[in-house]
């Protein structure tokens, strides 16, 4: 889809959205447990929708009023079963280890570049504990046998949600297990996000000097009902919007969410913006920007938003410890200096990040590259260009805020 965005400020309240990194927890664990549990989740994205297909091929049910999903567990699945995963990394992650603990036998159907996207070291770790894994075609993944506890050993540094997929598979292996990580855990609040449902639904993850100990006998219950936040990464371009255009609020956003991307308040304070808060939300509004430093290493999805501040901001802002962005929906480093670069934006490469220096944006021509992020990207850019954007793929913001260009349209100025 072919989408022209005029050069409006942005500005006013929007309400933030539920987050999808906490509703893909919470669901998978309601499905594994004995009993059901509402879920207070205001709306759903394409991959939350994916995680939701791929429980109920598995054989959990669902219903869904008034913005709560209420969840039905599985009863101990049996058979082939074939899960389409979509474009959603964390859905085929976190369930591929899931569907080897559980012992059945799955097709994992990959849509997009997730079938490019890697799987090891953790393809390799299930291997080694009972599993068999095979790729029939290009955008098929086959598991069969069955996932045993016991030791694993994992690179912290590649993907966190091989270590989320293993957090929430060993419990049914009703083994001792270990998780020894052999790199440092980049993208460590995502874990915690993990864990902190993993014991919402009675599963404790005893921390190790090394990683994490899950306990044999360990089950899931439910909780009852549990509640999905706001989402601070979509939040975050609407907040990297109120610091280069106008006064942005969001609402609905927890000041102290496990979520690592609320740090966008701090660093958009260290670009120079105003940044309050207070009980009716998240206020950011535009000061004069100045260059800065930014470790992406924890919140690899802050970069597109960050990268449209570090556009309008005076001097060279560096971004590292970003390579991971590689192997997302796009090659993010690569789409992102190709965005800013169309608008007349001056972006540089490096090894482990990008090299932004700010200067005016005129508009132009953005490809989407299919991913979300960059798509709204573009949207924010919109608000500081001096002509019009013609963004190609619009239709990408469907993986995680299908509202999006909605908002936008109606926090535009006319």
């Amino acid at each position: 889809m072919e989408l022209t965005l005029s050069p409006r400020p942005i500005g006013g309240t929007v309400a933030s959205i539920a987050s999808k990194s906490q509703a893909h927890r919470l669901l998978i664990c309601a499905a594994l447990a004995w009993q059901s549990t509402k879920i207070i989740c205001t709306e759903t994205s394409a991959d939350i929708d994916a995680t939701i297909r791929c429980l109920a091929a598995l054989g959990a049910d669902f219903s869904r009023m008034n913005g709560t999903i209420t969840v039905y567990p599985m009863e101990l699945p049996h058979g082939d079963r074939e899960l389409d995963c979509g474009e959603s990394g964390s859905t085929l992650r976190f369930l591929l280890p899931v569907v080897g603990a559980l012992g059945v036998g799955a097709t994992f159907r990959l849509h997009g570049r997730l079938a490019e996207r890697p799987l090891s070291p953790l393809w390799e770790e299930m291997e080694r504990h009972g599993c068999r894994l095979s790729r029939p075609t290009a955008d098929t993944l086959r598991c069969e046998g069955r996932l045993s506890g016991g030791t694993y050993q994992i690179a912290g540094d590649v993907s966190s949600q091989f270590i989320s997929g293993l957090l929430f598979a060993l419990p049914l292996t009703g083994e001792d297990s270990d998780i020894m990580l052999t790199s440092k855990a980049e993208s460590a609040g995502y874990i915690e996000l993990t864990i902190h449902a993993l014991r919402q639904f009675g599963i404790d993850a005893e921390r190790t000097p090394s990683g994490w100990h899950i306990p044999s006998g360990s089950f899931y219950a439910s909780c009852g009902k549990a509640e999905v936040e706001g989402d601070w990464s979509n939040a975050a371009f609407w907040l990297c919007a109120g610091a280069i255009s106008s006064p942005v609020t969001v609402t609905g956003l927890n000041p102290a969410s496990l979520q690592a991307d609320r740090e966008v308040l701090e660093i958009l304070r260290r670009f120079g913006a105003e940044v309050t808060s207070d009980e009716f939300g998240v206020h950011v509004a535009p000061s004069a920007l100045h260059a800065i430093e930014i470790d992406a290493r924890n919140i690899p999805d802050l970069v597109p938003p960050l990268a449209a501040v570090a556009a309008c901001a005076k001097g060279t802002t560096t971004i590292f410890g970003a390579e991971r962005l590689r192997i997302k929906e796009s090659d993010r480093l690569q789409s992102v200096a190709n965005a800013l670069r169309a608008v007349g934006g001056q972006a540089e490469i490096t090894s482990d990040g990008l090299k932004i220096t700010g200067s005016a944006l005129r508009g132009g021509t953005i490809d989407s590259s299919n991913d979300h992020r960059i798509a709204m990207l573009a949207g924010i850019l919109s608000s500081v260009c001096s002509q019009p954007i013609t963004l190609h793929g619009a239709e990408a913001v469907q993986k995680s805020y299908p509202n999006f260009w909605e908002e936008l349209k109606r926090h535009s100025a006319t």
